[in-house]
This record gives C-alpha cells, structure tokens and sequence, in this order.
C-alpha cells in the first residue's frame, strides 16, 4: 500500500486532551513555537499536512479556506503541486476559532501570494524535518536521542503512546463523529467519501454502547 493510503487507513485518533496538550507543548516550547499555529490548523481542519504547508493567503476568503494546491518532495526539493490528493480543490468552512488564529498570524507585510505557515526562517516548511524534530525526536551527531514534542509527552504520561502527525486529521475527523456530525459533511470537509468515513471511522467512535432495547 503506498505511504499515504497507508497514513489513511490506520487510524488511531489522539484524544481531545492528548490533542489539547499537544497544541500546549508547541505553545510553550522556546524551540518549536513558530510550528504551534500549523499544528493548530492540522487538529482544527483535518487537512493533509501537503495541504496546509501549501496555503497562501489569497486561499482565505470571508467564509472559507479554499484547498488547491499541495507540497510534494521531488528530485529538486519541495515543490507546489496544482490541486489535491481526490479532488481539484475544495473548501473548508472558516469558523471563529479558525479567524481568530489565522488574524493573530498575519501581518501588514503578508502579500496574498505568502505562505501562512513558515518555517523558522520565513520559508516553505519542510514537513519531514518538522517530525523529525519538533514532533517526534532525532539522534545528534554524539548519538544522543534528543526528544521531540510529543515522544516527551509520551514519556511524561500525558499522551498514551507516539503517533504520528497525520493522526492530528484522524482525530479532526474522529471528533466531528463523536460530536454527531453527518459523515457527508466530514467527508467533504476533509476530501474523502462518505463510504471512506464509514468504512475507516465508523466503527471506531469510543463512546459507541449498544442500546437498551
């Protein structure tokens, strides 16, 4: 199976608190700070990570974030792709917690073409690199494990066990079902079928009792 329908079929959500505390982590963190608003956006919108580093402004409109594009790695490096994984593009509702993080990142300077989430010198993100240090952790150059994130919240008790980021769009989507929300509208707001919500999500709702009949 391919990495990425791979990354789409195992799902295993974070809980509301774990996500919670996860956010916190990169709030708090003097290292890995500027990565808190993408990983804000990843848990609030269950986008791909390709589809949120490949946002510019000119993709916020009044009512809704408009997804068409996406970073891919090829033999050159990081490059924008034209139009999405299932689907040319597709819009995501623009919510109040969406507006007010999205207002605190921008600035008088941002031009429409910018990019929204950056790096921490001001350029395209390399994902592979956010995970391979700020989320889960790498070895130095003396061998020594120095610990992302979220492997330091595994340690500390706070988060169950490791995951990785793509859980941030399983959770969105798992959380959405738990709170009742029709599997269609999931579905269109993250790019899937409704047959890949049921199939996939669920019957993995935690709070699912048989009734009393």
């Amino acid at each position: 199976m391919p990495k990425s329908d791979a990354e789409e079929a195992d799902i295993n959500p974070f809980t509301r608190e774990e996500r919670d505390a996860i956010i916190q982590a990169f709030q708090e963190s003097k290292l890995y700070s500027y990565y808190a608003p993408l990983v804000q956006f990843l848990f609030f919108t269950g986008c791909r990570p390709s589809e949120a580093i490949a946002l510019q402004w000119k993709h916020i409109r009044d009512r809704f974030i408009l997804f068409e594009q996406a970073i891919t790695v090829s033999t050159k490096g990081l490059a924008l792709k034209s139009g999405l994984k299932t689907q040319p593009q597709r819009r995501f509702p623009l919510n109040h917690q969406l507006k007010d993080m999205l207002n605190v990142l921008r600035t008088q300077d941002d031009t429409s073409e910018v990019f929204i989430f950056r790096s921490k010198k001001g350029g395209i993100i390399d994902f592979g690199d956010f995970l391979n240090h700020a989320w889960k952790g790498y070895k130095n150059r003396h061998g020594r494990e120095i610990d992302g994130l979220v492997t330091q919240l595994v340690k500390q008790g706070v988060v169950s066990e490791y995951r990785r980021p793509y859980q941030c769009r399983h959770t969105f989507v798992t959380l959405c079902l738990e709170a009742d929300i029709d599997a269609k509208d999931v579905a269109n707001w993250v790019g899937n079928s409704p047959e890949v919500i049921y199939r996939h999500y669920a019957g993995k709702k935690r709070d699912l009792q048989v009734p009393e009949l």
